[in-house]
């Protein structure tokens, strides 16, 4: 199963946009897809996605309540279908109090277990709760759209998922954001003891410029994949989050006309998600040769 984490830990740049592209552009590709958006804040990719969700019922069942051992009904009650290939588990209001809870439940299971050592595993929270759902069995591809915060909701997103791809800005902010993410990467390997891998770096709102162009180029210094550079797409874009629909469907049903540069975009979100594809699933067969 494909597993990543689309993040940056600077806000703007797309993050939300992006994972609900390449949740569709796996889609295309016929790949079933689950996408967790862990991010409590209004406008988020329930929202985009045009997701019903009761994220104000404080007593509905909700993605938290599983993470912290209360569930209130089973975990597939909690997906909804966004179109045929995605769904989502939406958005809560008690994504907000994530950290506070999780804090709450540490408190009491390392206080009532009997041995004196036990650590409450505060970051593996989602991985168990997916792992007990069993999605892998389900799905091909999960995406997780945590908010552009470290905290417990990115922790447990990368513990879960074990990849990243980064979209940014390519400028100053953008490139120390990237430089940024690589010691925050680093330092969950260190204190998760798990290789994270960033799949891919996505430029995005490129125009071009000298300076961008400089930034672009020392990015492969970096160490990073950069497949696509998403060029300056501010009408798509607003007019995706306007109609509350992915690009290929804002395209399709609310252009009048094709233009070329937008259904270029397009193809480019297909040929991401295929190159993301192709990390992990390459990976996979270098390890299993090496085993063999």
């Amino acid at each position: 199963m494909l597993t990543y984490t689309v993040y940056s830990e600077a806000g703007g740049v797309g993050k939300t946009t992006l994972s609900a592209n390449l949740a569709k552009a796996h889609a295309r590709a016929g790949q079933d897809v689950l996408v967790i958006d862990l991010d409590p804040q209004e406008g988020s990719l329930t929202y985009l996605l045009d997701v019903e969700a009761a994220r104000n019922e404080g007593g509905s069942d909700n993605l938290v309540r599983h993470m912290i051992g209360r569930p209130g009904g089973a975990f597939e009650d909690l997906i909804r279908t966004a179109e045929p290939g995605i769904d989502v588990l939406p958005s809560h209001n008690m994504l907000e109090r994530l950290t506070e809870l999780l804090l709450r439940t540490s408190e009491i299971e390392e206080q009532t277990n009997p041995d004196p050592e036990y650590t409450y595993p505060r970051y593996e929270q989602l991985h168990r709760v997916l792992a007990e759902a069993r999605i892998h069995e389900t799905y091909d591809v999960l995406i997780v759209d945590p908010p552009a915060t470290t905290g417990d909701h990115l922790y447990n997103a990368i513990y879960a998922t074990r990849n990243v791809v980064i979209p940014l800005e390519l400028s100053g902010k953008g490139h120390q954001s990237v430089e940024g993410l690589q010691d925050i990467v680093a330092g969950l390997e260190s204190e998760l003891e798990l290789e994270v891998g960033v799949l891919a770096v996505v430029p995005n709102e490129v125009k071009d410029t000298a300076d961008q162009r400089e930034y672009e180029a020392a990015l492969s210094e970096l160490g990073f994949s950069v497949p696509v550079s998403i060029r300056d797409r501010t009408s798509l874009f607003e007019g995706c989050w306007k109609q509350q629909v992915n690009a290929f469907t804002y395209v399709e049903e609310h252009r009048s006309r094709k233009r070329q540069y937008e259904l270029d975009t397009l193809a480019q979100f297909d040929e991401l998600a295929a190159f993301i594809n192709e990390q992990v699933n390459g990976a996979a067969t270098e390890q299993a040769e090496v085993s063999a």
